[in-house]
């Protein structure tokens, strides 16, 4: 049976992986940066763009779920008790919602990655084309860093939507 402290600790998780997201997205802000002023090559200057813009996709995200995982993991909590009709009316939807976008995002990663890839074989042995491997470096780094962090969020996510399924299923059963 799905308890309340394991919805908690969905949430809980939730906030710590979006966290380690933030410091991800600023160490790849940071990184892009360092690449662009300092190296100052085609191939350091390509890797900067996807790191930076993947970056601030990462750091804002991160910050996005990190800010509002306390309040939903209260509000799941408040409804599981006293409200129990919500959970089936409102989060299993919203977790639906949210299971089907991790199927697009990891769509989404994978095309970015086999471009990144691409982008590497096509263009290593090209001096001419350093900074296009370069792009194509910093575009695989970054999607296989995405990919790797939504499967475990998609693990995490799953395990919670089934739980309050099952949750809502017993419910009404003593309805």
């Amino acid at each position: 049976m799905f308890t309340k402290a394991q919805a908690e600790a969905y949430f809980v998780a939730e906030k710590q992986e979006s966290l380690l997201f933030v410091v991800i997205g600023v160490l790849a802000i940071v990184a892009a940066i360092g690449l662009w002023a300092t190296l100052k090559t085609p191939l350091a200057r390509g890797m900067a763009i996807p790191i930076l813009l993947i970056g601030l996709i990462q750091a804002t995200v991160g910050y996005t779920v990190y800010s509002r995982s306390d309040a939903q993991r209260k509000d799941i909590v408040y409804k599981m008790d006293l409200d129990p009709d919500a959970i089936a009316q409102q989060e299993l939807p919203r977790m639906k919602k949210v299971m089907d976008n991790f199927v697009i995002y990891r769509w989404i990663e994978i095309a970015l990655l086999a471009a990144g890839l691409l982008a590497v074989v096509l263009c290593r042995q090209q001096p001419n084309r350093q900074w296009w491997f370069g792009v194509g470096l910093g575009l695989a780094l970054q999607a296989a860093i995405m990919l790797a962090a939504d499967y475990f969020a998609e693990r995490r996510g799953k395990a919670y939507y089934e739980g309050l399924q099952a949750w809502v299923k017993s419910f009404s059963a003593k309805s």
